[in-house]
């Protein structure tokens, strides 16, 4: 992959929480499909959904990964690009409390970004999860999806999307590794070195800091952009060359 063909790739992340901070919170006819949707889950995953566990605990540990019954309160959105002759990359993020906000700045740097059918994205576990929570969320905010996201109906060869856990995978599609255990073995430092995943619902409605989210997302992107390039035999960006974007 030559450095023009990754100048054209967007590297992003997403951070998601519950739309409200308790079940109780929600209209009754989203709360009752929950309490549905919960008793499948209990079924079919018993290990993360124990029988003892309510339908409001696992609304507040989990709904914010289901685009049905969580929201976006960050993505953050990196470049790479040559400047005398070393790598740079450049990470902004997009935060705020009304989702739709969100959506339609990110839209715009989409719409922006992708001007030919060479310009992509790239994220971990991307295709499963950040680019199809995306573009539900943009459908439920009653806004126009990109044309760049405009893949239903395509083909999977159609789709130039980047995943690094499908890369990663090599055809193992039982396998799943997270990005933190990806970056620590290939020797790239580890973007978790503050809060995890499942911490963010409570920063978020707790503690009010989407700062300190945004931060953690942009450090994924970071992280994403360092493992694409390593698994494409490329130098990685020194530190001193990354800029984050307020």
């Amino acid at each position: 992959m030559t450095y023009a063909e990754i100048s054209k790739i967007m590297f992003l992340d997403i951070e998601t929480v519950p739309q409200k901070r308790t079940l109780d919170e929600m209209p009754e006819a989203i709360r009752l499909l929950w309490e549905e949707k919960f008793k499948a889950l209990q079924t079919y995953s018993p290990n993360r959904y124990p029988a003892e566990m309510t339908a409001a605990e696992g609304f507040s540990s989990n709904a914010g990964i289901y685009s049905e019954f969580g929201k976006i309160i960050c993505i953050s959105a990196g470049f790479i690009y040559l400047k005398d002759k070393e790598l740079h990359f450049r990470v902004k993020s997009f935060t705020n409390d009304d989702e739709s906000q969100i959506l339609l700045d990110f839209a715009a740097l989409v719409n922006k970004f992708c001007i030919t059918r060479e310009h992509t994205f790239c994220g971990h576990n991307i295709k499963e999860f950040d680019l199809p929570y995306i573009c539900r969320r943009m459908l439920v905010n009653g806004l126009p999806l990109p044309a760049a996201l405009k893949i239903s109906g395509k083909k999977p060869w159609e789709i130039n999307f980047f995943d690094t856990l499908e890369l990663w995978k090599f055809g193992d599609f039982k396998n799943y590794t997270s990005l933190n255990l990806l970056a620590t073995i290939l020797g790239i430092p580890t973007p978790k070195d503050d809060i995890d995943g499942s911490q963010v619902a409570n920063v978020y409605y707790n503690d009010n800091n989407l700062q300190r989210i945004s931060v953690y997302c942009q450090k994924d992107v970071v992280a994403t952009a360092q493992v694409f390039l390593k698994m494409n035999s490329m130098p990685v960006i020194d530190s001193e060359n990354i800029e984050f974007v307020d």
